[in-house]
């Protein structure tokens, strides 16, 4: 259900305050009052209004001061200008000055119902519309990635510039490092955001199924074919298709990916008929596509087809600057998706983070921060909500600050499962930790325990 449409009616005189106010809230609409322009525009500073109704003439304050001090804090609110002195001048001051209507005295209350009934609907569609452009910057745009270090501000640069052509793109990097990610941005930051994005990961795929799922097949072209089918290739008309892991794709194929690239056209699986498509090929892999040429897996002249901009996306842990921000991101998102109120983590489980290596790069940072927000407790993620294998000290690290960590981390589990074994009786998971109940308060203060 939509939040009632709330109304602030600043009015010097009680009697009209009144009966404005009372014929609104008879039609459904959340209504303040306001004595003057002091009030209202005090009122206005502690709460949210979609629609102010304003005397132009009062003491303290007139109306287009109102309005000024509206506008100013929140441009998208409506003001509306009410006068029983109505001069074409005061009008055209008050349009000029961002009032979305002016209304003389005596009111009349049909025309005032009707008047803000449309600008209801008004600030509905204007909401709409933004909420709409933010979810789809948000999903889409290049700012959208969270990269704030050296090397990733390199890449969303090539990003930028290369996005609007038509050139054809191969993204680079490890397992994990957000190559579809770069893809996504690539397709809907150029002049082909409107048609499709079609993904397909090569290595997925048994090589017996790959050239169907690509290019189609007609009915009968092999056994269970039993209707004609478009390939991915169709699918992506228009628009862009991404082949991610494309260093897996099977010689036999590299020829009629090579043909599509040259030519437009492509037969389906069982049919000699040519198609013509008009296609963005995005790729990516994290092999070695040299070698595989040296080593003729890879047709060394559809390498130079695909490698026209090559983006070479860094581990994490060469952007260890991004830590920080992807951190509290994944943070903000699991714990919303799970309902959870985490608003943070323990200084010890923030440097267990920080510290760790990431060989499976940002989808391994993400996976941890999902698991921690899922299997924690606590409002705060602490170490012992962390796999161990994550307290392993970084390249370069010493081994003492791993090893105190996971102590710590293994303490402060059997601490929570003691207790809550006990029911919370301090005496009862001091015998089951075989601990003095002395040694236990001092270490459920050390790690922030009740």
């Amino acid at each position: 259900m939509a939040d009632p449409f709330r109304v602030l009616v600043v009015d010097d005189e009680p009697a009209q305050r009144e009966l404005v106010a009372g014929f609104l809230r008879k039609h459904g609409f959340d209504v303040v009052l306001a004595g003057g322009g002091r009030e209202a525009v005090a009122r206005f500073k502690q709460e949210p209004f979609d629609l102010v109704l304003t005397d132009q003439r009062m003491p303290d304050l007139s109306g287009l001061e109102v309005l000024e001090a509206v506008r100013s804090a929140s441009p998208e609110t409506a003001v509306v200008i009410i006068t029983a002195y109505g001069t074409i001048e005061t009008a055209v001051s008050a349009v000029k000055a961002g009032a979305a209507d002016y209304l003389t005295k005596p009111l009349n209350l049909d025309d005032l119902l009707h008047r803000v009934h449309r600008l209801r609907e008004r600030q509905r569609l204007v909401t709409e519309n933004r909420e709409l452009r933010e979810a789809l910057t948000e999903r889409h745009r290049v700012e959208g990635i969270i990269g704030d270090s050296g090397r990733m501000q390199e890449v969303l640069s090539l990003v930028r510039r290369v996005a609007p052509s038509d050139a054809t793109v191969l993204i680079r990097g490890e397992s994990g490092t957000g190559k579809e990610l770069i893809a996504r941005a690539l397709h809907y930051a150029s002049p082909r955001a409107a048609g499709p994005l079609v993904k397909v990961n090569c290595a997925a795929l048994a090589e017996s199924l790959l050239e169907a799922e690509l290019f189609g097949h007609e009915k009968g072209a092999f056994t269970g074919a039993v209707a004609s089918r478009k390939g991915r290739f169709e699918m992506a008309d228009g628009g862009s298709i991404f082949l991610d892991e494309i260093g897996d794709l099977p010689p036999h194929l590299q020829v009629k990916l090579l043909r599509v690239l040259q030519e437009r056209e492509f037969e389906r699986v069982g049919s000699s008929r040519p198609i013509k498509v008009d296609v963005r090929l995005l790729a990516a892999t994290h092999r070695d596509l040299e070698a595989l040429v040296r080593e003729g897996r890879f047709r060394e002249d559809l390498y130079y087809r695909i490698n026209v901009v090559t983006i070479m996306l860094p581990p994490l842990r060469e952007r260890r600057e991004d830590l920080p921000p992807l951190i509290e991101h994944f943070l903000r998102a699991f714990a919303g998706k799970n309902d959870k109120s985490v608003r943070g983590l323990t200084r010890e489980a923030r440097e267990a983070l920080l510290r760790y290596d990431y060989p499976g790069n940002i989808r391994e940072l993400e996976n941890l921060i999902e698991r921690a927000v899922v299997l924690t407790r606590d409002d705060v993620i602490g170490v012992e909500d962390l796999p161990l294998t994550l307290e392993t000290p970084a390249s370069g690290s010493g081994n003492e600050a791993g090893l105190i960590a996971a102590v710590e981390g293994l303490e402060r589990r059997m601490i929570r499962e003691a207790l809550a074994e006990a029911d919370g009786t301090q005496t009862r998971a001091a015998e089951l930790l075989g601990i003095s109940e002395r040694v236990l308060r001092y270490k459920l203060k050390k790690y922030g325990l009740s």
